[in-house]
């Protein structure tokens, strides 16, 4: 389909200029109730109708009987009422509802449920409505200002998601929000009994705001289509893959969940290598890579390879040698030349100069932390890595040296890589124990990192396992010298 008619086919979705809410009720405590006031205090600046048998108004909204009564058309509608009433709720639209996203299970997901889904579908067919579910949660869209979630950003960001499950598409956005993440939507499709993930790709391909795609599948009912769309694609856009189902045991719980048959292990690698989309196995995964292709920007015609590491924390750094060496990514001595110039610095005794990078917290407290600036400096401009992590594990600070040394220490760090743009990705680690006040100074440094393009993390194996989805990416584009969607903007 062409990106314009694509575009012009989803927008409605992602940023409707009318919304119904079916199933609010009067006494105002149902999930409808709930979708209205969080979508109010999300910003909805578009009217808004209840759908309901009796009521004029439910929560200060108007009310009306049916969908072909409301003043306009509708763009989405929200839907949680029993299934079987359903079906002729969209039948009664006579044409005037573009979404409907219907919350409600007890459809495909379960064997006496596959015939309602079905009339359920040639009811929303019959009316010219694309159904969305059923079985999910609903809809994130902060350009659209939308949201079935509690919290989360109201910023427009370049991260867009498909999730195949409600509670992991609530994960996502609870999570992704603390760790930085920013959307540019998140559809919840449940059963995807008639728009389905591979749609949404394909909007979020032909989507500006979209910079990289997330998904969480159990099953891809359209595979081929689906396959044929990211092969299409040729990686412009990163697009990372959380599939459940993966194992025997996990196919059983997909198909208990979403009615799913989540197929062959082997399908899906096959996917992966030959279209260049990236399989992740947990959420934390998940979220650590689209964090890394928010932030960083994928070089092609030089593949990361050669990895430096900074900070303190001895056998932290020999832990992270070894994980980051199984990932394929090298973390190998500097030169003699980038050697001797660290050593002109005669840091203290018990700093070691090779790579990684490793020094005491009394190293780092030199110069109450700018000392940091140097080292950093040296390591990129004689060095010359393809990316640098730096990690500081916070809690040996604790006690041991004035507050400034660790904001001293994270702005050298944010300061230093500003210097050399384009050089090496750079990443920041910070380690802690849970201890209350180091936590918030912790999401106080996430914070002003992501701002400027720095992906925070909070232990090294999360961060190396983003930098080995970026070498994949970036490998895979060399290969097929493919253009980044960031590359043919500029």
């Amino acid at each position: 389909m062409e990106t314009e008619k694509i575009i012009e086919e989803f927008m409605p979705l992602f940023a409707p200029k009318t919304v119904a809410v079916i199933g609010a009720s009067t006494k105002g405590t149902a999930l409808p109730n709930v979708f209205i006031r969080r979508i109010r205090e999300f910003g909805y600046e578009g009217a808004i109708y209840a759908i309901h048998p009796t009521a004029t108004e439910i929560d200060g909204v108007p009310a009306y009987k049916s969908l072909a009564d409301t003043p306009e058309p509708v763009d989405y509608a929200f839907i949680a009422i029993a299934g079987a009433q359903i079906a002729p709720i969209l039948g009664a639209a006579k044409g005037r509802l573009r979404f409907a996203q219907v919350i409600s299970s007890g459809f495909g997901e379960v064997a006496e449920g596959l015939e309602l889904q079905e009339r359920l579908v040639e009811a929303a067919r019959a009316g010219g409505t694309r159904l969305i579910g059923p079985n999910c949660l609903g809809l994130y869209t902060p350009r659209g200002k939308v949201t079935f979630t509690e919290i989360g950003s109201k910023e427009t960001g370049t991260v867009g998601i498909v999730s195949q499950s409600g509670g992991l598409g609530t994960d996502i956005i609870r999570r992704g929000f603390s760790r930085g993440l920013k959307f540019s939507g998140l559809v919840t499709v449940g059963n995807c009994a008639d728009v389905t993930p591979s749609e949404l790709v394909e909007f979020y391909l032909a989507d500006a705001p979209t910079r990289v795609i997330g998904m969480y599948l159990e099953t891809a009912r359209d595979g081929r289509r689906l396959f044929h769309i990211l092969r299409n694609a040729c990686a412009s856009k990163p697009v990372v893959i959380l599939k459940g189902g993966r194992t025997k045991q996990g196919q059983t719980a997909a198909a208990s969940h979403t009615g799913s048959l989540a197929g062959d292990e082997r399908v899906w690698l096959a996917l992966s290598r030959q279209t260049g989309c990236i399989l992740v196995d947990t959420l934390d995964q998940f979220i650590d890579v689209l964090l890394a292709f928010q932030t960083l920007t994928p070089r092609p015609r030089h593949p990361l390879k050669r990895v430096a590491l900074f900070g303190n924390g001895g056998g932290t750094s020999v832990l992270a040698t070894d994980f980051y060496a199984r990932l394929g990514l090298d973390v190998t001595p500097f030169d003699q030349g980038t050697m001797d110039e660290l050593a002109g610095l005669r840091l203290p005794p018990g700093t070691s100069i090779t790579n990684p990078v490793d020094c005491p917290v009394g190293t780092l407290q030199q110069e109450e932390g700018r000392v940091a600036e140097k080292i950093l400096d040296i390591m990129y401009r004689s060095g010359k890595p393809d990316a640098l992590v730096m990690h500081l594990n916070l809690s040996a600070f604790a006690g041991r040296s004035k507050p400034e040394v660790l904001d001293n220490l994270v702005k050298a760090a944010l300061r230093v890589q500003e210097h050399y743009p384009g050089q090496a990705h750079f990443l920041l680690v910070l380690r802690s124990d849970g201890e209350p006040s180091l936590e918030k100074r912790k999401r106080d440094f996430r914070a002003k990192a992501v701002e400027l393009g720095v992906p925070v993390y909070d232990e090294m194996s999360n961060a190396g396992h983003a930098l080995a989805a970026l070498q994949a990416h970036e490998n895979f584009l060399h290969r097929r010298a493919v253009p980044t969607a960031a590359a043919v903007r500029t």
